[in-house]
């Protein structure tokens, strides 16, 4: 498989020109919209000074009506311009930032294809803050020519006027943005170091609340929030920062425009009392400084939330453009079953050898977790065919020339800690709504006891990471996760280690019960597990030792009896 993003590598300048690219439409009439209210506003203090002009000069009802009719044709197009213009560039906003966070959650769960040194936090932090910051260009830069456009008619104005009015108006201008546009650097880089802190933060909390229960366990939980302490107050300087920053901007911005009002205000006096201009034209000149303020506003912090979304821009390129740590193959799996292990070598595993028949359910009794942890990882995909010696083989076809979505379509192997998510047990047993087997993975994962404990049954709340459950509710929620999604080769590691006996023995013969017929491996130490299987491996220092059906083995295996005996 090759995504999109590794056929077209991007920087974040090129993240940023894929999405003004692509909402060129909407930004047009968003542009072509906020332009008219932007001139809108800026007619209202013309017309008011021509209005205070041709009444004086004539004094007649008829020139008043015609202006209030005017006055209200400005104040029409302004209200309308603005309410369609905001809604345009907003909704384009909108479906361009929900673009980005897809690109980018896709990126980040494609763990083969991928080689990103950041973690599932950070990548949280990349998938919505910063995609959401990225597509804010959409609505800078319509307002940021919508804004000159307010700025220019000003002038001209100004400049119909006198012409040192327009002048003072544009040279003060492009002096307010020089300044503005040196500052809104040190806003980029403050920002781009305070989101890289706030998702190492997140990162870091995230692997506490995974490991919370080990970490009171052993009295490593006091430590454990120091060192997070530590990493939230690193975020909270930067963002104090960042704050301190932004306000010396703001005030800095307001400060210029409240400058360059003030210079035409008094500009526009001195020249009235000179009698260089009209009091209809000093009304329009002093009317303008103040609306002009606005529009100036607007166009001094553009640089700042450009700056903002390029930075925002570059930590998604860090994701989208990560170089792919293998290149998956396209091919499907034939339309055998069987899963075969050829020589596999890969950390504790030496020279790993077996195939699992279409329809044969086996066990693998590794005395070493580390052994079970790595021929989890090869199974899942999580080690990259290239990393690895050996071959593994799924309906006859080297994973390496496999797409990976064909892979998981056909091979499911079912994570040791596998995740809870905040829903309901329906919607965590079967995510997609669509699996037809849902009742019988309850069952033959001893689910039933906890759906029978609530009056909503499968529909009880979870909480996030299934904080409202047990420890051996959570395993038997994944389990039966796994059994509902009905794959055709499914591989379970130590799916029972936090059930009692009983439960186990029960778990053990409802799931040889439902894969009947299905391809099914389990790496286990269970007794009950290894009993239901058709035969069992013994991997033991990396290397398949023994093979032959539990009860035999414990007739004759005398290491294996005190391995697995419990």
């Amino acid at each position: 498989m090759t995504t999109p993003d590794t056929q077209r590598p991007r920087t974040g300048s090129g993240i940023l020109r894929t999405a003004l690219r692509r909402n060129v439409g909407a930004m047009a009439w968003g542009t072509l919209l906020m332009g008219l209210y932007q001139a809108g506003e800026t007619a209202f203090p013309i017309a008011l000074g021509l209005i205070v002009e041709h009444t004086m000069r004539h004094r007649s009802l008829e020139a008043l009506g015609l202006s209030v009719a005017a006055l209200a044709v400005i104040i029409t197009t302004v209200s309308l311009s603005w309410r369609f213009g905001m809604r345009i560039l907003q909704k384009a906003n909108t479906t361009e930032a929900h673009r980005w966070r897809v690109r980018v959650a896709g990126a980040g769960l494609q763990p083969v294809a991928r080689d990103v040194d950041l973690k599932s936090g950070e990548v949280l932090t990349v998938a919505t803050e910063d995609a959401d910051q990225t597509a804010d260009i959409i609505e800078v830069v319509p307002l940021l020519i919508s804004s000159l456009v307010a700025v220019l008619i000003a002038a001209v104005a100004l400049g119909l006027a006198d012409p040192r009015l327009g002048l003072l108006v544009i040279v003060g201008t492009v002096a307010i943005l020089s300044v503005l546009s040196v500052m809104s650097r040190r806003i980029g880089t403050s920002t781009r170091e305070q989101q890289a802190r706030v998702a190492r933060a997140g990162a870091k909390v995230a692997d506490l609340i995974i490991g919370l229960r080990p970490l009171h366990g052993f009295g490593g939980n006091h430590a454990a929030f120091r060192s997070y302490r530590r990493v939230s107050t690193d975020a909270k300087r930067q963002a104090v920062t960042v704050a301190r920053v932004n306000g010396v901007y703001a005030g800095t911005a307001l400060a210029l425009n409240a400058v360059l009002a003030a210079a035409v205000t008094l500009t526009a006096g001195w020249l009235a009392f000179e009698g260089r201009i009209t009091i209809g034209e000093l009304v329009t000149a002093v009317g303008l400084a103040q609306f002009i303020m606005e529009p100036l506003k607007l166009f001094s912090e553009m640089p700042k939330y450009v700056m903002m979304a390029r930075a925002s821009a570059e930590r998604m390129a860090l994701v989208l453009t990560a170089a792919p740590v293998t290149t998956p193959g396209r091919a499907r799996p034939a339309g055998g079953a069987d899963l075969e292990v050829d020589s596999v070598r890969h950390g504790a595993l030496r020279e790993v050898r077996f195939k699992v028949a279409a329809g044969e359910f086996v066990a693998v009794a590794a005395y070493q977790p580390r052994a079970a942890a790595d021929l989890a990882a090869v199974l899942a995909l999580n080690v990259p065919p290239d990393a690895y010696g050996g071959t593994v083989r799924l309906g006859g076809r080297d994973l390496a020339d496999l797409a990976v979505e064909a892979v998981r379509e056909r091979l499911l192997v079912n994570p040791y800690d596998g995740e809870i998510f905040a829903g309901t047990l329906r919607s965590n047993i079967d995510p997609s709504g669509t699996s037809r087997t849902v009742p019988e993975a309850v069952e033959a994962s001893m689910l039933t006891d906890v759906v029978a404990l609530h009056r909503e049954g499968l529909d009880h709340a979870v909480r996030d990471r299934g904080a409202n459950l047990s420890g051996g509710q959570r395993q038997r929620l994944s389990l039966a996760r796994a059994l509902a999604a009905d794959a055709d080769v499914l591989v379970l590691r130590d799916p029972t280690t936090a059930v009692d006996a009983v439960t186990e023995q029960l778990i053990a013969r409802g799931v040889a019960e439902l894969r009947r017929g299905r391809t099914t491996l389990v790496i286990t130490s269970s007794p009950a597990l290894l009993d239901v299987a058709d035969r069992v491996l013994v991997l033991d220092d990396g290397v398949v030792t023994a093979e032959d059906t539990h009860r035999r083995l414990l007739a004759t295996d005398e290491e294996y009896r005190l391995a697995v005996t419990r």
